[in-house]
């Protein structure tokens, strides 16, 4: 890979364990009244449930956020 494409996975790589660190603490402060909060004891398809229920989130704003950029384009041509 050449030198910009390493710097640009050490950002990423960055940002996640970041980001993964903040949102796996605050989800086991937020459920820590339920199953423990330990995310490995809550029963399979509830967490398939969870995983479905942020996919169809993950895709709504997507969604949204094209919606808005080609709306922000439509009108920065006008």
């Amino acid at each position: 890979m050449t030198p910009a494409q390493e710097a640009h996975l050490a950002r990423i790589q960055s940002s996640f364990l970041r980001l993964v660190d903040a949102k796996y603490r605050k989800g086991a402060a937020e459920h820590a009244g339920q199953y423990g909060g330990e995310l490995l004891s809550v029963p399979t398809l509830k967490i398939l449930d969870h995983a479905i229920e942020e996919a169809i989130d993950q895709v709504v704003y997507l969604l949204s956020l094209k919606e808005k950029l080609l709306r922000e384009l439509t009108n920065a041509a006008a």
